[in-house]
């Protein structure tokens, strides 16, 4: 539990207003990371600025498959938990949580195993990253622009959930999160 103070809906105004009102449209409710993030609105929206520059040219299931392994590596369960709901634009049910329990035995390609070891990789121990990390996703198909967008979208999924961690912020499951998600999830 979290010792910040945070703003009630009721009471939000300006930037605060406007980031809990993007989360009240998508989710119906506010998040403790949300709440917890809103009380410096202006590094909000520069890091929703930063993710749409580096998940813009991405697509958009191989930007959750990398901030799910990043989340992961991390021990980051508030990451997990938002963007399982999240992949569910983009991935169905059943895939979601075999990538939660083991995405090397989810019937992943090859190339998207690779992504998700490299962010993983990166999460975990980024000084030990050699040439050989990016060779392998070039050898698969990435390009110079993929494999920088794939290393971006860890990073910031480090930055991000290393400061909720920081912070003990809670974790907040959504009502409309899948039974076999959340199985998975072990919540």
């Amino acid at each position: 539990m979290s010792i910040l103070k945070t703003q009630e809906v009721s009471e939000a105004v300006g930037l605060v207003a406007e980031i809990y009102d993007d989360d009240v449209r998508d989710l119906g409710y506010v998040p403790s990371h949300t709440r917890a993030m809103a009380l410096n609105p202006e590094a909000v929206k520069a890091f929703e600025q930063l993710i749409r520059a580096v998940a813009g040219p991405m697509s958009k299931r191989r930007y959750e498959l990398v901030t799910l392994a990043a989340a992961e590596a991390i021990g980051s369960q508030a990451c997990r938990v938002a963007h399982s709901r999240k992949s569910l634009k983009y991935m169905d049910e059943p895939e979601i949580a075999a990538v939660l329990r083991d995405y090397h035995a989810a019937g992943l390609s090859e190339a998207e195993v690779a992504m998700m070891d490299f962010a993983q990789k990166l999460s975990r121990d980024s000084s030990s990253m050699t040439d050989a990390d990016s060779q392998r996703l070039r050898d698969l198909g990435f390009d110079d622009r993929e494999i920088v967008d794939i290393a971006l979208a860890a990073a910031a999924r480090n930055y991000y959930s290393r400061a909720l961690q920081a912070l003990a912020v809670e974790v907040d499951v959504p009502p409309d999160l899948p039974a076999d998600i959340r199985d998975a999830l072990e919540l």
